[in-house]
Parts: structure tokens; sequence; C-alpha cells
């Protein structure tokens, strides 16, 4: 694919990616799946929190996102704030510049236009206003694709999702309510499309055997986070988190108590504390813990088990996708709307308020539900798989039109 000067088009992407977070380095691989096989030709690198992960992993080149190395540590001194202020200023020009090299900007996926947790208005709402103005004033398309919003209670923050958005060439959702805040907020959202999350079009592992029903209760994956909240939480994030932990090791412990093999995983490099404390609190060898590096690492876990309880938004994507059914500890109402779409809505207990008794009496009855949800689960993702044919073929009419190319199936197996 060419220019129309006759150069290769060059496609950048830009996000907190490489930066440890398996969710969004999911989407990533989502995206870059879709340009290798639909746009072969394309010149690909990255704008991203973790440059050397993403080049390493991706193959891509890749440039950091802030100047300022300290960028999301506290600054307390008045040399860090100092530093902290010009980095600000210099990110101005270099997103410029690095969007002035490009025919087009893709932000894959990510909850890129929501706060559900802590988030600071001059961090990432700041570095993604500076792409989409950058792009509206150089004219290069930018494009929000997949991502999820929600209300935002903090004005400045919102007041920067809300020009990001409007800012951007093309937005697409990746549930119905992330579009309906968005219109909350002031966004012309008439064009905008809504979809399956994007890592819902990943490769979904062979599972090493059928799931037999007449076998003896197999693994459970629980899937945990450094949870403390969202932004409006933070007078009492210390009290969410430690509600949360002793609900989930609870949890755990009778689980090994009763015999069931459990395996920690995690979403997220910060997520590692919790894994200890559970591991130092339970003291069983049925308790073990996973050190997965993608998505795809999650998926074979979890298509190993029989069931699996989780509380990050992608763990739970990974459990849906390869038909295990979960049950939802939901922080936001992005958990919520996904576990409705996917049929499993009687499933979920809030992240907030762990409450063991209940958790276990919810887990029993998915457990005696589970033939029917993995029928369910199989019907659910073969039509998410072609919603997300239908959003490949939309970007690539907003993003590529001289190619005069539309997709072909890409139905994740």
């Amino acid at each position: 694919m060419t220019a129309a000067d006759g150069a290769p088009v060059r496609v950048g992407v830009f996000g907190l990616l490489g930066s440890g977070n398996l969710g969004n380095d999911g989407s990533l691989e989502a995206v870059l799946g879709y340009l290798r096989a639909e746009h072969p030709d394309v010149v690909v690198d990255a704008l991203c929190g973790g440059p050397e992960a993403v080049t390493t992993r991706f193959g891509i080149p890749a440039t950091r996102l802030h100047w300022y190395r300290g960028e999301y540590r506290t600054a307390s001194r008045a040399g860090a704030v100092a530093a902290k202020g010009l980095g600000k200023l210099v990110d101005v020009f270099r997103t410029a510049s690095w969007v002035r090299r490009h025919d087009v900007v893709i932000v894959p996926g990510m909850g890129v236009l929501e706060a559900t947790l802590p988030l600071r208005p001059w961090g990432f709402p700041y570095s993604l206003f500076l792409l989409c103005a950058s792009g509206r004033l150089l004219r290069t398309r930018v494009a929000l694709v997949g991502v999820g919003a929600a209300p935002i209670g903090n004005r400045p923050t919102r007041a920067l999702v809300r020009w990001s958005a409007r800012l951007a060439a093309y937005r697409s959702y990746r549930d119905a309510q992330s579009r309906e805040a968005m219109r909350a907020m002031g966004v012309d959202t008439a064009r905008d499309e809504v979809y399956p999350d994007l890592a819902f079009s990943l490769p979904t592992p062979p599972a090493s055997a059928p799931w037999d029903p007449s076998a003896p209760p197999g693994p459970v994956c629980v899937g945990v986070m450094d949870f403390h909240g969202g932004n409006d939480d933070r007078a009492r994030a210390d009290e969410i988190y430690r509600r949360y932990l002793d609900g989930t090791t609870r949890f755990v412990r009778t689980l090994a108590e009763e015999g069931r093999t459990v395996r920690l995983l995690t979403g997220d490099q910060c997520d590692a504390s919790v894994v200890a404390a559970i591991l130092g609190a339970v003291d069983s060898p049925l308790v073990t813990a996973a050190e997965p590096s993608s998505l795809a690492d999650l998926m074979k876990e979890m298509a190993a088990a029989d069931t699996v309880v989780a509380v990050r938004y992608h763990n739970l994507i990974c459990a849906l996708k390869t038909g295990t059914p979960v049950l939802a500890l939901c922080y936001a109402a992005k958990s919520d709307s996904l576990m409705e779409e996917m049929g499993l809505g009687a499933y979920r207990h809030p992240a907030r308020e762990v409450d063991a008794d209940r958790l276990l009496e919810q887990f029993r009855a998915l457990e005696k539900s589970s033939a029917e949800l993995r029928r369910t689960l199989i019907e659910r993702n073969l039509a998410a798989a072609r919603r997300l044919d239908h959003q490949f073929a939309s970007l690539t009419a907003a993003l590529f039109p001289a190619t005069g190319h539309a997709p072909t199936s890409r139905k994740a197996p």
C-alpha cells in the first residue's frame, strides 16, 4: 500500500503499550494482526509507554511516550516538579513531530476514554489530547479503535477526554455504554459504531483435552488485581484494597481446603504483590501462580481450567474467549456489560465489596451450570468474531480508502 506520492503508508500506534499491562498489549497485537493480514505493505511504528518491550515483542520501532522518564512517579522535590512540568511542554513538540511523520495513527483499544482506575488529568489524558490535536492540525488521521469510555467526574480529565474524542477522525467503542458516555459528555457519536473488544480477534489456543462433565472437579483459575478502586475512591482506597484482598484470600483458602487446585493469574506487573500476599496467607501446595507475559499465556491457563474467577477486564475476556465459565469481580460498568453481552450476567460480584461466602455460593452455581454456559459461549464467540470482521472492514474504509480493498474474513479459530 502506498500513499499518493508513491511512498509506503506510514501507520503509528499509540498508547500505554509495553508497560506491563497484558490487555493493552493484547489490543496492540490484534491491530498489528489486522494490518499484517490486510495491509502488509504499511510501515508501522509506535509511540508508547514501554518502547523496548514493544520492539522486542512485536518487532516494530518504538519511541518513548514521554520526554521525562519519571512521568509516572510522584514528584515531591522541586527539581522533579520542574522536570515534570518541562516534560509537558517538550511533549507538545515531540508528539507533533511524531504525528507529522505518519499518514494514520491508531489508538488500539484500551480504556483510553475512561477513569475507572486512579488517573491524573496531566498524565495519559493530556498525552491523548496532544495526539488528537496534533492529528487535526497536521491532517494526520487519528483513529480510536474499539476503545472504552465511561463517565468522568473530574473536570480537567473530562475536558481532555472530550476534546480528544472530538478531534479524532475515527471512533469505535467496545460496548454501547462507552458510546453513550461520550455522547453524554458532548461528543457527536451518530456515526460511531460499537464492536466487541479487539482481544476477541486474537487466536484461541486449542484445549489440551475436551471438557468432560463427568470428570472430577478440575483446576480453578483466579485472576487477581492490585485493586484500590477508581478515581472517585481515593479517600477509601486502602479500605477497598483490604476488603478485596481479604475476600479473595478466604475464597482461595476454602477451595484449597476442599482439595481444589487453584492457579493465580495476573494481568499487569503491579498485580504480583497481590499474588505474593495470597500465597503468603494460604499455605497449600494446591495454590500456585503463573507468570503470564501475554493474553495468549492467560488463555492457555484458562483453557485448561474448569472455571475462572477474575477481576481484570481482559482476564475476563480471555476466559470468555476460551469458552471457560467465569465469575466476574466487577469494578466498572464495562465488566458488567461484557458479562451481560456474553450471556453470563448472573455471575457477577462487586470487587469493592467482596464477600467470600457469597462469592463461594455464586461459584458453586456457576459450576453447576457449566455445560450450558459453555454452549452459550460458543455461540457468543462466533457472533463476536463476525462483528469484528465488520470492525476491520470499517477501519479499512475509513483509514485506507485508496486501496479499494475490504478485509477478508479473519475469524479466530
